[in-house]
């Protein structure tokens, strides 16, 4: 459950990145999710979208650069994480 809203907040705290990576554009956006260009604007800099919103431009904007990017984020999120080595893993599993 937790790391479901580690991508959920992923996703929103880096929203406008994401609808810049994906390609689209606001005013495209905008009309998909039924928002003056504008308003969308400031949602996007501001970043309140709401619980749906966030699941329309999700679903609209997914592709490989998109998720591309998410996973450089979480990435660098577990830069520091500590690791084992592959024949530390095969040992600490009896497999060797």
């Amino acid at each position: 459950m937790n790391e479901t809203i580690k991508r959920y907040e992923r996703i929103v705290m880096n929203i406008g990145e994401l609808i810049e990576v994906s390609g689209y554009r606001n005013d495209y956006l905008a009309g998909k999710l039924g928002l003056t260009t504008v308003n969308f604007s400031a949602k996007k800099n501001r970043k309140t979208f709401t619980l749906e919103e966030i699941k329309k431009l999700a679903h609209i904007i997914d592709n490989d650069d998109v998720q591309d990017y998410l996973l450089a984020l979480e990435m660098e999120e577990r830069e520091n994480e500590e690791t084992i080595t592959h024949e530390e893993f095969f040992k600490l599993m009896g497999w060797n």
